[in-house]
């Protein structure tokens, strides 16, 4: 029996990882998971095929499975019927990848259940009775829910159960239902998580897809959490503040587990709408890291951010706009594009430095106004490193008596000042990296991806003016304590349409990061050409988003 047992496990495994609806779908022209918002699946299908090609999809896993416990029947071994329909479920969802190695992740295998249902019945292995109400409960709470995971993992926590109860069914046999249960939560928790998450799509929801209308776009943004708090704004990791917050479990523990955490989406951007009457929707996606992994943790964030692009592209995005500190891994995204080509991969510099651009004749003209001479100001540009903030001291350098360049590297910032020294005879320069320096700045204007505030009140005299372009902020909020201090935010903009999502970005309600912008921006005009990867930003690139912007009714917030 033991011998016996044994062959008809394993022929059923192999018969269960049969990718017969992929092979259905392939041979009609498609590839799932390049049209698709989410995995393989009946739902998918008849999406992209109709309803016939469908039901042929979705019998064929019934069948499959079915003639797997059929193998069963001749030993008249209940056990072992019960055993090939535990061995066909899992060849489904976890099928051997030498045998398919390109074939992507099943769906949520329910229907696969669904002929283990049937072919349990047909040899008797439970009571019909059982089988019909297990049918029953699936069935109700598909219809009450539209979520088929729950539906599918409460039908079988409940036959799971039944049997254990009330079945004379031997003890270990009983426990595969529950090793079932178990690998189909595993198999689903991301499924799960997107249902807290108020981001799963209900049976029948229009999503979305790659291709399909010309008027809709779909594209993903990868965040991080710049505060432990953040870290808490998703339901299913929002459950463990209260425990945090006693001390019953220490915030080093969170993080940890958050930098182990493959990237998975957390929210989705609607109601975004240009003036062309393109609708464009956003996913967000994330690991909840904090900003000193990126520090500490270069190598595993680029990893982290690659994962991410891959999600993006089965969750049907056609770009990926990498944000934050995201922004920075990778030799600023250009190692996440050659890992992941399938999909469109931007850092979010140009439209940033657009934007900064824009404002920076605003916050100059408006600082002239309070009475102040600009050919006798001193400007500091900390940053001044970076690609945003050379920009700024470029543009400002013609208009201003001093400009002091603070950075990390001398030897860059001198390279740097001889060109704008160059430049702009009239104009004093000085590069340093002190930031006490900046004491003697009448307006600074900053620009680093430091992940922890740099300006504090000891570097800042009264009434100066702060253009923050940092994200996370560069001042510290103590600054604003400073008498006639004005803090500028910059780099916020109003996409167009009526945007809503449930995470908190800190940009103020409906308004968003200019690099997330760029993103919709690239996915709304398929301007893919046009993508920000690396060190360098070209300037004709920067005009052409602040152009587009412009034109679909993106507007720039300055307070």
């Amino acid at each position: 029996m033991i011998i016996t047992a044994i062959v008809v496990a394993a022929l059923s495994y192999l018969i269960g990882s049969l990718p017969l609806g992929y092979w259905l779908i392939k041979k009609n022209g498609y590839h799932p998971r390049e049209v698709s918002a989410h995995n393989l699946g009946i739902e998918n299908v008849m999406r992209l095929l109709g309803p016939g090609p469908a039901l042929l999809s979705g019998l064929s896993d019934v069948f499959k499975v079915f003639i797997a416990i059929s193998l069963a029947v001749p030993t008249g071994q209940t056990e072992i019927a019960v055993l090939a329909g535990f061995a066909a479920y899992m060849g489904h969802l976890f099928p051997p990848k030498q045998f398919f190695p390109d074939v992507p992740p099943r769906g949520r295998g329910n229907l696969a259940l669904l002929g283990v249902l049937a072919g349990w019945s047909a040899a008797h292995a439970f009571p019909e009775l059982l089988i019909y109400l297990t049918v029953a409960v699936f069935a109700g709470l598909l219809a009450y829910t539209r979520f088929v995971v729950v539906a599918t993992l409460s039908a079988l926590g409940f036959l799971a159960l039944m049997v254990t109860l009330f079945t004379s069914i031997q003890g270990e046999y009983k426990f595969l239902l529950w090793i079932m249960l178990g690998v189909a939560v595993w198999r689903l928790k991301e499924q799960l998580g997107r249902i807290m998450d108020r981001t799963e799509p209900r049976l029948g929801e229009k999503i979305p897809m790659r291709g399909k209308n010309p008027n809709e776009r779909v594209a993903a943004f990868m965040i991080h959490a710049l505060t432990p708090e953040d870290m808490f704004q998703t339901e299913r990791i929002k459950w463990l503040k209260p425990y945090v917050d006693r001390g019953l479990i220490p915030i080093k523990w969170v993080v940890w587990a958050a930098e182990q955490l493959r990237p998975v989406k957390v929210d989705e951007l609607r109601g975004i709408k240009t003036s062309e009457g393109i609708d464009v929707r956003m996913y967000l996606i994330t690991c909840p890291v904090l900003p000193e992994f990126f520090r500490d943790k270069p190598e595993m964030a680029v990893q982290r951010a690659i994962q991410g692009a891959r999600l993006a592209h089965e969750l049907g995005a056609s770009v990926f706009g990498l944000g934050a500190f995201w922004s920075t891994v990778g030799n600023k995204g250009l190692e996440v594009q050659e890992a992941v080509p399938e999909i469109h991969i931007t850092n979010g510099g140009a439209y940033t430095a657009g934007t900064v651009k824009n404002a920076i004749p605003g916050i100059l003209k408006h600082f002239a106004e309070q009475g102040r001479n600009l050919k006798e100001v001193t400007a500091g540009v900390v940053g001044a490193n970076g690609v945003v903030a050379f920009g700024i001291a470029r543009t400002i350098s013609p208009q201003v008596g001093k400009v002091i360049l603070l950075g990390r590297d001398m030897e860059r910032l001198e390279r740097s000042m001889k060109t704008l020294a160059k430049a702009n005879p009239s104009t004093e320069f000085t590069a340093t990296l002190d930031y006490a320096s900046l004491k003697t700045c009448d307006i600074i204007f900053t620009a680093t991806s430091d992940p922890d505030p740099v300006i504090f009140p000891e570097h800042v005299k009264e009434n100066t003016w702060i253009f923050d372009e940092g994200r996370p902020a560069d001042v510290d909020e103590s600054v604003k304590q400073i008498p006639g201090v004005r803090v500028i935010p910059g780099g916020v903009v109003v996409p167009p349409g009526s945007m809503t999502g449930n995470v908190n970005l800190h940009f103020g309600k409906g308004a968003v990061p200019a690099c997330l912008a760029e993103t919709l921006i690239i996915a709304a005009t398929e301007s893919y050409d046009r993508k920000s990867l690396g060190q360098q930003t070209l300037s004709e690139n920067i005009n052409f988003f602040v152009q587009e912007a412009e034109r679909l009714g993106f507007l720039t917030v300055e307070e």
